[in-house]
């Protein structure tokens, strides 16, 4: 183990994208227009789930309200500091700040992948335990396997921040990176030792892989079920259920695998600047939008809610009329 000449840091300097000096204001307006439209993307789909499961108690819906509610939460710990980061030649955060804002995004982060395997589970259940359906999906579970996984995952955020901000830091405090992730701050530490190294990519793999891990068994099940299901379209409808959680899985791990389950060797600040965009920028954006706007099982369950609601309204009016 090697020390550097040791320093009391204060706050640190966001690099941000310094590299994209003279597209800085349109990058402003693109992630700005991108940061409302999640915004109210999400808020959207939280209140039509509200609506659809008032009069259904499926699962799927109570998920995707809890990961809806997850993302907002999610990219408001990022977007608003970097946006406003882009308007200032030198975003400073004070270590404070900057241990506040690491702790919530690999906290929501850790939550989101486990929603995600969660919501694996949910269809490995309603594919290949239908008979058991009610039993392992009832409301008491489900409820108790989001309070688990965030938790789990709040704690995990908690240690490994109190680990990385108990280093020295030696400087320079300037982060190469929009907002304070783990690798760029360890990378300000005195301590040079592999073994720190070693913790964070075990974290990582805890955090990151280990819910992609439960999701491909899922899907192993699934798809096994689905071949031995005798008809052509009963494989199609079968499937069909599981596109759009395939499509965001893909998604958001393969980005988080691409940054954090890599070689520190082949670390470069563009790169890992445009590959976080597309995880806390636009995943949160698409979420909403491949699982409301694509899924016709939510624009039925929607229209058929509304639907009763208008038919109940009706009918008071007419029995007050008379």
């Amino acid at each position: 183990m090697t020390t550097r000449n040791q320093t009391m840091v204060m706050e640190f300097i966001l690099i941000g994208f310094y590299n994209f000096l003279d597209l800085q204001t349109m990058l402003f307006g693109v992630f700005s227009i991108m940061y409302m439209v999640t915004l109210v993307a999400n808020i959207m789909l939280i209140i039509i789930i509200i609506i659809i499961r008032i009069n259904h108690s499926l699962p799927m819906y109570f998920f995707l309200s809890v990961l809806s509610f997850s993302e907002t939460y999610y990219i408001f710990v990022v977007v608003p500091n970097m946006l406003a980061n882009l308007l200032n030649e030198e975003g400073t955060i004070f270590s404070t700040g900057c241990a506040i804002q690491m702790f919530f995004f690999i906290a929501l982060g850790g939550t989101n992948c486990m929603l995600l395997a969660v919501m694996g589970y949910y269809r490995y259940v309603a594919i290949c335990k239908p008979l058991h359906y009610q039993v392992l999906m009832n409301q008491r579970i489900c409820n108790q396997l989001v309070v688990f996984s965030s938790i789990t995952r709040f704690i995990l955020s908690l240690i490994d921040t109190h680990f990385i901000f108990r280093l020295p830091f030696c400087g320079p405090r300037k982060i190469n990176h929009y907002f304070c992730d783990m690798s760029p701050v360890i990378k300000l530490t005195c301590t040079e030792n592999n073994v720190i190294g070693t913790v964070i990519f075990i974290f990582c793999i805890v955090v990151v892989f280990g819910p992609f891990l439960l999701i491909l068994l899922s899907y192993v099940f699934i798809l096994n079920t689905i071949l031995k299901i005798p008809s052509a379209e009963g494989k199609h409808k079968a499937f069909s259920t599981c596109v759009f959680h395939l499509i965001v899985v893909v998604m958001h791990f393969g980005c988080a695998s691409i940054v954090y389950l890599r070689p520190n060797s082949t670390y470069s600040l563009d790169q890992d600047t445009l590959i976080s965009v597309i995880y806390t920028v636009v995943t949160p954006l698409l979420n909403p939008m491949v699982y409301s706007l694509r899924n016709k099982d939510l624009q039925v369950a929607l229209r058929k809610a509304l639907g009763r609601k208008i038919f109940r309204s009706r009918q008071h009016s007419s029995m007050a009329g008379t």
